[in-house]
């Protein structure tokens, strides 16, 4: 049966089959092992950090999944088993935003809707357009366990979501407070520190004039935000100003805070070392609700607190002039005001760090809210460290001990801990109504607060039934930081947690670095020392931690480099360049430029050579089927073997080759072993970049360039062919070598190598998949150091030899004999290979000469030197230049390696293989500008 592939490879044809058939199939579900077994294989677990169900695919997302994916895969075909878990955040701010523009859109509004009713439309939104990004990462070959797929708001993670909030508010961590927080006042809500940018504008600073009640003078104050005067409680001044010292205790009448025609309010002058003599005038201006810096001074000096500004930034002062106005119409109108009572001393360009919402982008305003908290930095009350010392201690091991948790770069860990070093306590609750609602309910009778697992009817203080439900829910990366337990069915069902967890790898981008990375540690640590192990011992904090290591992958930027924006115009869509070129080239083009710490510049030309390169593997495959199919009409058996499972030992997949085995097919086994090993390191330690390229290298430049050039001198099955064991051994070698460097590949192309593999076996392969054979390893194939060099010295020849005919202009059809001058061991390599020179550089025939070879028609290297017989006037100018520049590379060479060889504490220091490689490699260079000089100077004048 002949082997059929299309003549073109075309992506659009393939991906899609075979991304149905692996969702179909269930190839990459994991079960749970069985309570009864001894389960001993090794794990690779690895969570999806869950993209948002408002998202859709983009450059970062699909590099995070490609490098999941790499490894993913590759550590399945080693035998582990390879858990992926998929899912998708509700993403609280995020998807309510959109729900309620859709809803603006139809004229009506969450408060017309009602809470309910308002649920219910999101719930319904989700239906229609959540699940648009793992749609994408189907089409795109994620090999996740589809089965085990999760949303944040699914009933079962809910309920571990209320039971993470009621323990940790039983063991005293929680508490209920009013705080400064970040309000954004277009969501209404309060936002995280994480969720703020700061961006620099220029402002103003005002110096506004305070009377002394007493009427023996005033005090001048400085402020860049003039309006929030109306919720001042307070001046404060440094207590070593000598300015101020005697004010010290009197009392200020803030000027226009008069309610309803009434007098003007009066605070106090108080000593506080925040205040900096040298900022403006030295004495600022204390407003408790709306600065968390005054919040500070106003609890060490006892001060009311006075919130003026509303949940949407208007003033809300009835009876004020300035009831109702927006902040900044407020500003404008209290300046006027100001200027007008002769209180407005002096305005000053001053720069400001304005504080924005990464959501709405709105100006966030300290607000002081009553909100719901994380104590980070306190002991739970059965003891044991704080959530923030576990966290800390997870990563930063004493004694310098190994410890559980590793970053990858690891310039991640201290930027880490010192983040961790002086967390605050965690705000988490939020002014939304899509998410997880506090499990909290106010008491109506006594104002106590009851949280419960289960919806109380009763207050349990007091026991009256007057009680509500708090209002605001969770911040949602209180929910995904219980992930890595939660998914694995945490609290109820412990089976998976005892098979999967510790995760053994976080693959994430630094942006959710302290919003993800640190919350899962965090929360993890603290849980999960109270869950055994499975052999029932106390699981110690080695064992607690969600995952063994994180790497952080980079920001994928334009081709200049610059970071994409939609306001820069230069926004990649990866669908696009999917469509254009295939799901394998953009997969490898990200793969080949993931270095960890670097930035990659994303360049849709690298994309166009890796779809070329794809091309040259599918024009391999065809060659390589018209071979198989020949050679079976010539009579040879031609069968493919089944490759080693993944649960197969790493004894030789081949075995010692018979000794009448071809150089090149003993070469190409060799570099199959070597590459193996390359990649293997390379993957081991997130270099994509450098596995991809030992990939690349093989395939194309080794593999496709020489080894299938070289195979056609024993593969010529015309009418003349005469059944012989070296061309059996070829054809077989060819084959096992293919099939091989096609699992090699896999990982980095799943959708060309699974397509290839199976037409491979016409179809009858011996797994359901590529991905469920076993990776190559280096110990899988004949290592062979003299075969290297011998091919090292024969492609250096052919290399040289073609150049050569390049400069002399012999035509490219037209064999020309050559003239050899070299050791015995190069001599003879050419002699038995003559058909590999003829082939691969057009050598008529060889001369083997006892002297050096000079002259226009010569080259040289380390190895020997080789002439062309060719006659062709010789550019003089020409070569006098070519051969100076050789002469100042040569020079150069010898200067550098005279200088480490003179180097009396390098030469100490330096092990004696280096030294010895440095002296043959002044030699060699020696050598190569002697020979340069000599054709130099024979050149005519």
């Amino acid at each position: 049966m002949s082997h059929e592939l299309p003549k073109a490879y075309d992506p659009s044809v393939i991906e899609e089959r075979w991304a149905r058939y692996w969702v179909e199939e269930r190839l990459f579900d994991v079960a749970t092992p069985a309570e009864d077994t001894q389960d001993t294989t090794k794990k690779f677990t690895i969570l999806l950090p869950p993209p948002n169900v408002t998202g859709r695919l983009h450059m970062g997302h699909m590099l995070n999944q490609t490098e999941m994916d790499i490894l993913t895969r590759w550590r399945r075909m080693l035998g582990e088993t390879a858990l992926w878990v998929p899912g998708t955040d509700h993403a609280g701010i995020a998807t309510q935003m959109m729900v309620e523009r859709q809803l603006a859109s139809e004229g009506s509004s969450r408060q017309q809707l009602g809470r309910e009713a308002f649920i219910e439309r999101v719930w319904d939104w989700r239906a229609h357009y959540g699940g648009a990004i793992l749609d994408q990462m189907k089409r795109l070959g994620a090999s996740v366990d589809w089965s085990r797929e999760y949303f944040t708001m699914d009933e079962r993670l809910s309920l571990a979501v209320r039971e993470a909030f009621v323990r940790l508010w039983e063991q005293g961590l929680i508490y209920r407070g009013a705080y400064i927080v970040n309000w954004d006042p277009v969501l209404k809500t309060a936002v995280s520190d994480l969720e703020v940018t700061h961006e620099e504008r220029q402002g103003k600073l005002y110096h506004i004039r305070y009377p002394l009640a007493d009427g023996t003078g005033s005090i001048t104050i400085a402020t860049t935000r003039p309006e929030t005067l109306l919720g001042d409680t307070a001046v404060a001044v440094n207590p070593n100003d000598e300015r101020y010292r005697a004010l010290i205790g009197k009392k200020v009448r803030v000027p226009m805070t008069g309610v309803n025609g009434g007098a003007d309010r009066e605070v106090p002058i108080v000593a506080d070392d925040w205040a900096n003599p040298e900022f403006g005038t030295g004495a600022v201006k204390v407003t408790p609700a709306h600065d968390p810096n005054d919040f500070a001074i106003g609890q060490r000096h006892k001060l009311p607190s006075l919130t003026i500004l509303d949940e949407t930034a208007h003033v809300l002062l009835p009876g004020s002039p300035y009831h109702g106005l927006d902040r900044y119409a407020a500003r404008e109108k209290l300046l006027a005001d100001l200027e007008a009572a002769g209180m407005l001393v002096a305005v000053k360009d001053h720069a400001l760090a304005i504080a924005l919402s990464q959501r709405s982008g709105a100006v966030i305003e300290p607000r002081l809210s009553d909100q719901w908290f994380i104590a980070v930095n306190k002991q739970p009350a059965s003891g044991g460290n704080s959530i923030a010392q576990n966290a800390i201690d997870a990563v930063d091991a004493a004694n310098g001990a190994k410890p559980a948790i590793q970053f990858t770069p690891e310039m991640y860990k201290k930027i880490y801990l010192e983040w961790m070093t002086n967390i605050h306590d965690w705000c988490i609750s939020r002014q939304l109504w899509w998410g997880h609602r506090i499990p909290a309910w106010h008491c109506g009778e006594c104002k106590e607060i009851t949280v419960a697992r289960e919806t109380p009817t009763k207050c349990g203080k007091c026991g009256s039934a007057n009680i509500t439900q708090e209002t605001d829910v969770l911040d949602t990366w209180f929910s995904s930081g219980l992930l890595p337990f939660t998914v694995f069915g945490w609290p109820q069902n412990m089976a998976d947690i005892r098979a999967f967890y510790p995760t053994q790898l976080l693959v994430t981008g630094f942006d959710i670095l302290f919003f993800w990375v640190a919350r899962m540690i965090m929360l993890g640590c603290h849980f999960m020392l109270d869950v055994p192990l499975p052999d029932g011992s106390k699981r110690e904090l080695k064992d607690a931690v969600p995952f063994r290591e994180v790497y952080i992958h980079a920001l994928v930027r334009d081709a200049e480099r610059q970071k994409m924006s939609k306001t820069k115009g230069n926004v990649i869509d990866p669908i696009e360049i999917v469509e254009k070129y295939g799901t394998d080239a953009v997969r490898f083009t990200l793969a080949s430029m993931a270095s960890p710490g670097t930035d990659i510049a994303f360049s849709e030309g690298r994309t166009e050579g890796y779809r070329a390169f794809a091309n040259k593997i599918w024009n391999a495959a065809r060659f390589l089927f018209m071979q198989m199919d020949a050679a079976q009409k010539a009579g040879y058996t031609v069968s493919v073997g089944a490759p080693p499972s993944p649960s197969a030992s790493s004894s030789a997949q081949v075995g010692a080759l018979p000794e009448t085995t071809p150089l090149e097919t003993r070469w190409m086994f060799s570099r199959l072993s070597a590459v193996s090993a390359e990649v293997e390191r390379a993957l081991a330690a997130y270099r994509f970049d450098e596995a991809a390229s030992a990939v690349y290298q093989f395939f194309w430049g080794e593999f496709c360039d020489w080894y299938l050039e070289l195979v056609k001198l024993r593969l010529d099955f015309g009418e003349n062919h005469t059944k012989n064991d070296i061309t059996a051994i070829t054809l077989a070698s060819l084959v096992a070598v293919f099939e091989s460097a096609l699992r090699l590949l896999s990982p980095f192309m799943p959708f060309l190598t699974e397509e290839i593999w199976h037409a491979l076996y016409n179809n009858a392969a011996p797994a359901k998949s590529i991905a469920l054979t076993r990776y190559p390893l280096a110990a899988d194939f004949p290592a062979d150091a003299a075969a290297d060099a011998a091919m090292k010295t024969l492609q250096d020849l052919i290399v040289t030899v073609r150049a050569l005919r390049k400069e002399l202009g012999v035509p490219e059809k037209e064999a020309a004999p050559i003239q050899l001058h070299a050791s015995n061991r190069v001599l003879a390599l050419a002699d038995a290979n003559c058909d590999m020179l003829s082939r691969l550089a057009r050598v008529q025939s060889v001369e083997f000469a006892n002297e050096s070879l000079t002259g226009t028609n010569a080259r040289s290297t380390s190895e020997f030197d080789v002439t062309i017989v060719y006659e062709r006037q010789i550019d003089v100018a020409a070569e006098r230049e070519r051969l100076t520049k050789e002469l100042a590379k040569f020079e150069k060479g010898l200067a550098a390696a005279q200088k480490q060889l003179g180097n009396e504490a390098f030469m100490a220091k330096a092990p004696a293989h280096i030294v010895d490689g440095l002296r043959k490699q002044a030699a060699e260079t020696q050598m190569l500008y002697d020979k340069a000089k000599t054709a130099l100077e024979a050149l005519p004048k």
